[in-house]
């Protein structure tokens, strides 16, 4: 009898997936009765040959088209056999039985989903939980100078920070970060799937929001996992950095574009209208900023022109898309 349903999503990154299965069967026993489900968004590689060879109990689904995050999930979680399913990325490394102590503890609780402590590799804590802020107005952050005001703002008026830093215990979130995300197939069944107008980043975000309708969410804060932050987007997307806060190439013109795609979801079109209209408004604002420290600090700036002007190609793109979001018909926002 299957109990937890683990869905990998595979795209020409059969290194990463071949570290992480490594760990799963080492720190996952069957007393459990999981499975592993590898969905592969047409990697054109010897992926399937390469895992299957080392983990010929894996089973493996095969998409037509690079699908993204969403869909390939998706298309896991209906040929799932589980009560339960962990959408668990590539790039993670599993410690101390995390799996199987996250299943046991979610399947005798009345949460409907949750995660665990991810960390970096050198162990630092990453932000694996998170609360929703009103109109998602946190996406305002990674602004390069509006955004310093968003947050002086912030904490002047006391805002509650949008995550837990570092989770020690249990915790009770709002949405979970997708790398280790673990839902029961009844809530899913209600709930529905992830959103499939997501190519990559936001989507679980979006997903939780449904499944917190349902009952509450939480991260066991005790249990550990690596995750070895955006290995695999960077090299889909030929990009560098850690974190949401690069809005400069292609990976960042993706996380701006499915973020505001959230906010109309989520908020609807009036917060959408709202943080677009901040983020066209930081234009003059970055092109003074990156000026004024050209001529008083001699170019010493945390910014550059060459970022202002991808910045500029990246809001025009997700200006482009706006009508398509505030129509909120089905769309697949891929930018790849």
């Amino acid at each position: 009898m299957t109990g937890l349903s683990i869905i990998i999503v595979n795209y020409k990154s059969p290194g990463l997936v071949l570290d992480c299965l490594r760990t799963v069967y080492a720190q996952t026993t069957n007393t459990v009765g999981f499975e592993v489900i590898v969905v592969d968004n047409a990697s054109g590689d010897d992926s399937r040959e390469r895992i299957l060879d080392a983990f010929p109990s894996v089973r493996w689904i095969q998409m037509g088209y690079n699908a993204g995050f969403a869909r390939a999930n998706n298309e896991g979680i209906r040929g799932s056999r589980g009560d339960a399913v962990l959408l668990l990325n590539s790039d993670t490394l599993i410690e101390d039985r995390a799996i199987e102590e996250c299943y046991q503890r979610l399947s005798s609780s009345d949460y409907v989903a949750c995660g665990v402590q991810l960390l970096n590799p050198d162990r630092t804590p990453q932000i694996s939980g998170n609360f929703f802020m009103k109109g998602g107005l946190n996406y305002l952050l990674p602004l390069p100078y509006l955004g310093d005001l968003v947050k002086k703002a912030g904490m002047f008026f006391n805002v509650s920070k949008p995550n837990v830093p570092d989770a020690i215990d249990l915790v009770e979130v709002d949405w979970i970060n997708g790398a280790f995300l673990m839902v029961k197939k009844d809530a899913i069944e209600k709930a529905g799937l992830l959103d499939e107008d997501f190519f990559l980043y936001a989507e679980e975000a979006e997903w939780c929001s449904r499944l917190r309708k349902l009952g509450k969410l939480c991260i066991f804060g005790h249990l550990h996992v690596v995750h070895l932050q955006g290995a695999s987007a960077n090299e889909t997307f030929g990009s560098e950095g850690k974190g949401y806060y690069n809005l400069y190439d292609r990976k960042g013109l993706q996380i701006m574009l499915s973020n505001f795609v959230r906010i109309r979801k989520q908020f609807g079109v009036g917060w959408f209208l709202l943080l677009l209209a901040f983020y066209v408004l930081e234009i003059p604002v970055f092109f003074i900023g990156v000026l004024l420290a050209r001529i008083f600090r001699g170019g010493r700036s945390l910014f550059s022109f060459a970022q202002f002007l991808k910045y500029c190609k990246n809001i025009v793109f997700v200006t482009g898309k706006s009508v398509h979001i505030i129509r909120n018909k089905p769309y697949f926002y891929k930018v790849l």
